[in-house]
């Protein structure tokens, strides 16, 4: 079973990838610290060139993707993640299913209460915390997060990165195929009706799919 916290499970390109981050974004968030430890964690790779992204860095990366929607500078950034880190003494902070209730009031108490995203100058940080929490899933009585859903794909077909199934490629959460199976056969010719009979899914949820990969590669 792969360990969510010491054994590798993506490289800093596929992390960047998978999450919509840029490649640079990611770099400096693995180099740069809170509370004594990386923003974003990573371990020594089997070889090199082999993953050095646990999965819950991969969380990690996610959190701070979605703090910096609110507009925090780098400076901010890293004060948001020690001070959740140091409350909850824990360098995974960001990722503590605590950070679902404490969390934001760390955050409000340490003056992003006001803050609003950048980009519509709308949405508080209650918000935005909850809406990033949706996308991480705990298994019951575990603190820390299991798999994270990519947020780039349709709620009709939801895909995840669950460090369980698919070797960190992401997968097909209600069956744990591989996306990348599923749109092989797509581009070999088969049917959406006879890829959905094989996997268990319905014509519509292979075409949506589908469609999505095409938009993301475009």
């Amino acid at each position: 079973m792969v360990d969510r916290f010491n054994d590798g499970l993506l490289t800093p390109t596929e992390t960047a990838s998978y999450l919509e981050i840029p490649q640079s974004t990611l770099t400096s968030w693995l180099k740069n610290k809170a509370a004594g430890a990386p923003l974003v964690h990573q371990v020594e790779p089997v070889r090199k060139g082999q993953p050095s992204v646990p999965f819950i860095a991969v969380a990690e990366a996610h959190v701070l993707r979605s703090l910096r929607s609110l507009g925090l500078r780098m400076s901010e950034i890293r004060e948001a993640a020690a001070a959740v880190r140091d409350a909850f003494d824990t360098p995974y902070g960001l990722v503590s299913k605590r950070i679902a209730t404490d969390g934001v009031d760390i955050f409000i108490e340490h003056g992003w209460g006001d803050l609003r995203r950048a980009r519509d100058g709308q949405v508080p940080i209650h918000e935005v915390v909850s809406d990033y929490l949706r996308y991480l899933t705990w298994e019951p009585g575990e603190d820390f997060p299991s798999s994270l859903r990519l947020r780039q794909y349709p709620d009709s077909v939801p895909v995840v990165i669950d460090p369980r199934f698919g070797h960190g490629l992401p997968v097909v959460a209600a069956n744990r195929v591989t996306v990348q199976a599923i749109t092989d056969l797509w581009e070999a010719g088969e049917t959406v009706e006879d890829i959905a009979y094989d996997y268990d899914m319905t014509p519509e949820q292979v075409d949506a799919l589908c469609r999505a990969v095409v938009h993301l590669a475009a």
